[in-house]
């Protein structure tokens, strides 16, 4: 099974921001549809699809939708397009290869809760992104956005917004603090951005990649989507895959894929013929190592999940039998000390104090054995800090320690 559903346009346009070539290859005919049909069946159809968030986190998407959708009032989508997760870069390429997908998607989002108005808030190192989203978002004003789109009572508009460069801005509620005007800090929560998110109004805060499914599900049906990957891992994803493969690239394959199928099959292998030691699974900060004896393991959310691992962004960072998990390791806590935000002092002095100890150990004045002191540190980061950035690095650790520093 090779069909793809995000990709399946990229690299056929002349222009991607072009309205008119995206409605030759069938575009905006999803959106056509869901204006005939009542939101809550839209909804209905999401939740049959079992489609769950590509951002990391994997809620499901119909579920969050439900949420919002009774509340009353102004509502709001954001689009979470602050792609900061190093070796990740499948959001990027929907934006410049596709993105009135992505703007249709929005749209069929929108009306199916109710929602008035989109911020697309991207990640301000990506300027190609930003360009070709705004002239996308000008095109698809013509017709599919303002008043009365589509001579319905369905009315709609969509913004964008750039980030500072902090990677703690991924995190949605910190994302709604920027977009507030605000340091990106995370908010405690309760409440959700379902019920109270951007200025307290009800926001629906979904991925890139999500957004840019719900155009085929909402043309294809709900069951066709579901019978796509696993029973808990529905459809496709984009995996972006970096290292020492021959053939690194993003490659859009159906979550029953395993392992050793994306990694030998599609990215070519290890480079020069070394032998695999292990790979960074979900993203090269907060992702997990998987070693030889995982290579098997399916790349669903319940698969990985069950080996210790995790889907996360779909990043895969591919190391061989030459490469240092410990050097790895110092190389991703340099990462996280440089993007706390510095709110919660776990994250702020547990961060540094891990990179201290790493740093003592590549050097020979502590032991490898010391390394369960490392451990303990991040427990207590993974317990009492804030967001994902202060919790996130227990993960890659005891994963590597498991698969041998």
């Amino acid at each position: 099974m090779t069909e793809k559903i995000v990709c399946e346009n990229i690299g056929m346009y002349i222009n991607p921001a072009s309205c008119e070539e995206y409605e030759k290859r069938g575009g905006y005919k999803a959106l056509q549809k869901a204006l005939t049909l009542e939101p809550l069946d839209i909804i209905e159809e999401v939740k049959k699809s079992k489609l769950r968030g590509r951002g990391g986190a994997g809620f499901p998407t119909g579920v969050k939708w439900s949420f919002t959708a009774p509340l009353k009032g102004k509502k709001y989508i954001l689009c979470n397009a602050d792609e900061g997760e190093p070796g990740t870069f499948k959001d990027r390429i929907i934006m410049e290869g596709d993105p009135h997908k992505l703007i249709e998607g929005i749209l069929i989002a929108g009306y199916a809760v109710g929602a008035q108005r989109a911020y697309i808030y991207i990640r301000g190192e990506y300027y190609a992104s930003l360009e070709m989203v705004q002239k996308a978002i000008e095109e698809a004003g013509k017709k599919y956005l303002g008043e009365e789109i589509l001579g319905t009572r369905f009315s709609f508009d969509i913004s964008i917004r750039g980030g500072a460069g902090s990677y703690v801005c991924g995190e949605e509620t910190a994302m709604i603090e920027s977009l507030e005007g605000k340091r990106g800090n995370p908010r405690l929560r309760p409440p959700y951005p379902g019920t109270e998110g951007f200025h307290k109004y009800p926001s629906v805060v979904n991925n890139v990649e999500t957004l840019a499914n719900i155009p085929s599900i909402i043309a294809k049906g709900g069951d066709w989507f579901a019978s796509i990957g696993t029973e808990k891992s529905t459809g496709t994803k984009i995996f972006t895959v970096s290292g020492k493969v021959e053939t690194p690239g993003y490659y859009e394959l159906p979550m029953t894929a395993t392992l050793r199928e994306l990694i030998f099959d599609h990215a070519g292998g290890i480079k020069g013929g070394k032998k695999f030691k292990a790979a960074l699974m979900g993203g090269a900060a907060s992702g997990a190592f998987l070693g030889e004896d995982k290579l098997d393991v399916q790349l669903s959310f319940e698969d990985l999940a069950e080996n210790n691992g995790c889907l996360g962004s779909g990043a895969v960072l591919v190391l061989d039998e030459d490469t240092s998990i410990l050097e790895v390791l110092k190389n991703i806590t340099e990462f996280f000390v440089h993007e706390s935000c510095g709110l919660c002092v776990p994250c702020r002095v547990g961060t540094a104090r891990i990179l201290s100890m790493l740093t003592d150990i590549i050097n020979g004045k502590m032991s490898k054995k010391d390394f369960e002191k490392i451990l303990r540190v991040a427990r207590i980061m993974n317990r009492t800090c804030y967001c994902p950035l202060g919790q996130s690095p227990l993960v890659p650790l005891s994963t590597a320690f498991q698969v041998g520093v």
